[in-house]
């Protein structure tokens, strides 16, 4: 998005001990003595551009409600600390994002806040289309990244029939790099796909099994 709008991207990595200081700033001491920092989300504010907040739910709702109005038609920031109020830059854009049905209740995002924005829901992408992200990726040749992608689908019909989650198209690419530097499809499929989406052994063996069908 920031690549194709030609506008620069600041990414914070939300958290639940980031603070609303983390995101506008602080003063802070140097050898001028003490003076204002901009934070990451300040800096968007004042100079135009994307900010991003990535898993905006790990962060407490008392942090992230510092946004508010600059997701409304004020479109300011206020810096509390610096008795300051930061009209946003005609440039400047928020995203978030974040995984759905994994939070619990305390880690939901707000009503006010979901309000605020227009969303988009994200899936796996098609099948020709993951077959290129794979092959581009990782390195590996079409044929590699369609048997990867197919043992991929077995373990997302298994959603919700004990897994909570399939392979994702990034556990795709790290199975591939791993064939790449020489390992076994199998045990790469082990390694970057079985192994870190189930701790069932069941589940696992069936996983296996359903490899050994596909290679």
């Amino acid at each position: 998005m920031a690549y194709t709008l030609n506008k620069p991207l600041i990414t914070v990595s939300c958290h639940e001990d980031m603070t609303a200081t983390d995101l506008v700033g602080r003063y802070l001491l140097d050898a001028d003595g003490t003076l204002w920092h901009d934070g990451p989300l300040t800096l968007a504010v004042r100079h135009g551009g994307i900010c991003y907040l990535d898993e905006i739910v790990e962060a407490r709702q008392d942090t992230t409600v510092i946004i508010h109005s600059l997701t409304d038609d004020r479109r300011v920031l206020t810096l509390e600390k610096k008795n300051e109020v930061v009209k946003a830059h005609p440039d400047f854009q928020i995203v978030i994002s974040y995984n759905p049905g994994y939070q619990s209740v305390l880690k939901d995002l707000k009503e006010s806040t979901k309000q605020r924005f227009a969303a988009l829901d994200f899936s796996y992408p098609d099948s020709k289309t993951e077959v290129e992200i794979v092959t581009h990726e990782a390195k590996v040749n079409e044929a590699t990244a369609s048997l990867l992608i197919a043992i991929a689908e077995r373990s997302r019909n298994l959603k919700g029939h004990g897994l909570a989650e399939g392979a994702s198209t990034r556990m795709l690419i790290h199975a591939g790099k791993l064939i790449v530097r020489g390992i076994s499809l199998p045990e790469a499929c082990n390694i970057a796909l079985i192994v870190p989406i189930t701790d069932d052994l069941e589940l696992r063996d069936s996983l296996k099994t359903a490899i050994a069908a596909c290679v």
